[in-house]
């Protein structure tokens, strides 16, 4: 028999500080290299436009279609939905301890992408293929988002009893994915090819990170005699009991 777990709100704050420290211990370190690198990306200006006239070289209208196709696979409009599918399967269906990771790194990924862009305050490409877009352009955001999204689909399928074959056939569809949502940021010209390589890595860096923390976090309740699945089946029964007393008749 395991001890009482904690209410579901203590855990969730509980999970939210740990991940806050994280993010304020990892955006300082990026912080002090902000001020260290952010004039160096001059340098890599005429790189950056080099890559544009290139790429310019090879558009053509159902590239476009294509393109605007796969950068959709990266921003808020899809991930939001995704994300939520997620939650709610692994919290409802399955009852496992992934909703939590899905939850804790998409909410802090965009909090560090958000923070980074802040600090480093590039501009957008002047001359956007198609249409222009808003916002700042270093480290890309959909670069980042991608990474970690799906980087922790990847994560998820080694976790789970899926056949070897569909399980690293399913790997490299999404290792292409993110590194395909990345270049058709560069080919729209929204972002330059320095956003997207640092979001790439920025995102490698964090999703690492998180699940480190996560994983110790997880070993954390286990100390406690508190198993994983009673943290989720607890969290879900609270919210089914919290709901059934909302929409009870008085």
């Amino acid at each position: 028999m395991y001890r009482q777990a904690m209410p579901f709100w203590e855990k969730a704050a509980f999970l939210s500080a740990v991940m806050l420290v994280s993010l304020i211990l990892v955006a300082a370190g990026i912080s002090v290299l902000v001020f260290l690198t952010r004039k160096s990306l001059r340098r890599y200006k005429p790189v950056d436009l080099a890559v544009f006239d290139w790429l310019g070289k090879h558009t053509s209208p159902s590239r476009n279609r294509l393109m605007l196709f796969i950068t959709l696979l990266g921003k808020h409009q899809f991930l939001i939905p995704a994300n939520l599918v997620l939650i709610f399967y692994f919290l409802f269906v399955s009852r496992q301890w992934f909703s939590v990771r899905v939850a804790a790194i998409a909410l802090s990924s965009l909090g560090l992408m958000l923070l980074l862009k802040f600090l480093f305050r590039r501009k957008r490409p002047l001359s956007p293929l198609l249409q222009a877009v808003k916002g700042l352009s270093f480290p890309s955001g959909h670069a980042i988002m991608a990474v970690t999204f799906y980087g922790l689909i990847i994560y998820i399928l080694f976790h789970l009893p899926v056949p070897e074959p569909v399980k690293w056939i399913l790997t490299v569809c999404l290792v292409v994915l993110i590194f395909l949502i990345g270049f058709s940021r560069v080919y729209l010209r929204v972002h330059y090819a320095s956003d997207v390589l640092a979001g790439f890595i920025i995102g490698l860096l964090w999703l690492y990170v998180s699940l480190a923390v996560l994983n110790r976090t997880e070993a954390w309740f286990k100390e406690k005699g508190i198993p994983v699945a009673a943290v989720v089946m607890n969290s879900q029964d609270a919210f089914t009991r919290e709901n059934t007393l909302l929409w009870a008749p008085a």
